[in-house]
């Protein structure tokens, strides 16, 4: 950074806009990559080229509920204050950044997340693992977006009538470390989108040495199936609608049990679970083999209520019972990671601030991104101290973060 101030930076300056500590998550050439495989790549010089407008879309993240003008402020006020830039430069008006962010689209932003957003929990980062399977969940929210015409065509509103909902809604459903609390799968959609239908999308994203955790919510055949045959491992809850026929009682309390595609007859079901229980093989279009665990929670919930969690790990030895329960507590750090978004970088109880669908979906893109790359800070910076990261402060890592968006070291030279 020495001779920053001895010379100006090549090209313009919004060329040199930075993201400080988070633009190590991000680094320029993939960003270069992302805009020519989305065909973003802009046909003339512009003052805010795409590569620029996908960084400052993560900054209005970073900074949500701040103006336009003034998170692009935040962004290249160190190079001038440096007297590193010789020309008169004004920061661009609020409609210049609409016209450019409406250039982009949210097509980058989308597939920059898909490539980057890669686990970040190392074979030793604390608390990420169970006997040697990455521990995961899925869950979904959503949120507020303005109530154009536009937007409530795109996600509509929930409820009807008098108990319509005041704003649109944006679905989205994520996967997430659970150590670590980074998303690093995403579906978005219409508030009228099923959950489960937009879990669906994630099962690319699923790898071997996962453990999937999910809530009651997420069950179903069609998404049971399509999830096992990526080879990672399965722990979801069911509710008591869900029959589960025994098999075989196992050793540890757990036992053997079939669930069945829809519309599956009783006399097939019947055939079926004879087979099982004969040690036969059976037909997965129509049924899979799955062990349950079946605990209570006495001091959570007075009423003695049961949990029953099924799961694709079937041997004991692989996977206790308790480890199993363990396993499916630890879904709640993804509800956490959510609220990280929601009240810490969103802030609780705002709207996102974009007109039209894509660019709602843009800006929802930001924000993960933004979520992201703090949490794999985080994660680094909890591994170096042999922590677990849940023991590294969110809202003081983003308020660390913003800070530093004015250091001078946060900006290449």
């Amino acid at each position: 950074m020495a001779g920053a101030q001895e010379s100006s930076p090549d090209g313009r300056l919004t060329d040199h806009i930075s993201l400080g500590v988070l633009a190590a998550a991000f680094p320029r050439d993939l960003i270069e990559e992302v805009i020519d495989a989305t065909g973003k790549r802009e046909k003339r010089s512009r003052l805010l080229p795409a590569h620029v407008m996908v960084r400052y879309v993560i900054g209005l993240g970073l900074f949500f509920g701040q103006p336009y003008e003034e998170v692009m402020r935040q962004m290249t006020g160190t190079l001038q204050r440096l007297g590193s830039w010789e020309r008169d430069w004004k920061v661009p008006s609020t409609s210049a950044i609409t016209q450019a962010r409406q250039r982009l689209g949210s097509a980058p932003l989308k597939e920059l997340f898909h490539r980057a957003a890669v686990p970040v929990a190392g074979m030793g980062t604390k608390g990420a693992w169970l006997r040697g399977r990455r521990l995961m969940a899925i869950d979904g929210t959503s949120f507020d977006v303005p109530d154009t015409a536009d937007n409530v065509g795109a996600f509509g509103k929930m409820g009807s009538g008098p108990k319509e909902s005041a704003f649109p809604k944006l679905q989205i459903v994520s996967l997430s470390e659970c150590g670590t609390h980074a998303h690093i799968a995403a579906a978005m959609g219409s508030c009228r989108t099923g959950e489960r239908e937009l879990a669906i999308e994630l099962a690319g994203h699923l790898t071997a040495d996962m453990l999937i955790t999910a809530d009651s919510g997420f069950y179903s055949w069609r998404l049971w199936d399509r999830y096992a045959a990526t080879g990672a491992a399965l722990c979801r809850r069911v509710g008591a609608a869900v029959r589960l026929p025994l098999v075989r009682r196992l050793p540890d309390g757990s036992y053997l049990a079939l669930i069945f595609a829809p519309n599956t007859t009783a006399k097939r079901k019947a055939a079926l679970l004879a087979a099982a229980r004969a040690g036969e093989g059976l037909d997965e279009d129509l049924a899979r083999l799955v062990r349950a665990v079946e605990y209570t929670v006495p001091d959570r919930n007075a009423d003695g209520e049961l949990i029953c969690v099924i799961t694709t790990v079937l041997d004991p030895a692989e996977l206790t019972a308790a480890e199993i329960a363990f396993a499916y507590h630890q879904r709640w750090e993804h509800e956490s990671g959510l609220d990280e978004i929601k009240t810490h970088l969103r802030g609780g109880g705002s709207i996102l601030r974009s007109q039209s669908p894509d660019l709602v979906e843009q800006e929802m893109w930001g924000i993960l991104l933004a979520h992201y790359a703090i949490r794999e800070l985080m994660c680094r910076a909890a591994d170096e101290a042999e922590h677990d990261p849940d023991r590294v402060s969110f809202i003081r890592t983003v308020r660390v973060v913003r800070r530093r968006i004015d250091d001078p070291a946060a900006f290449s030279p």
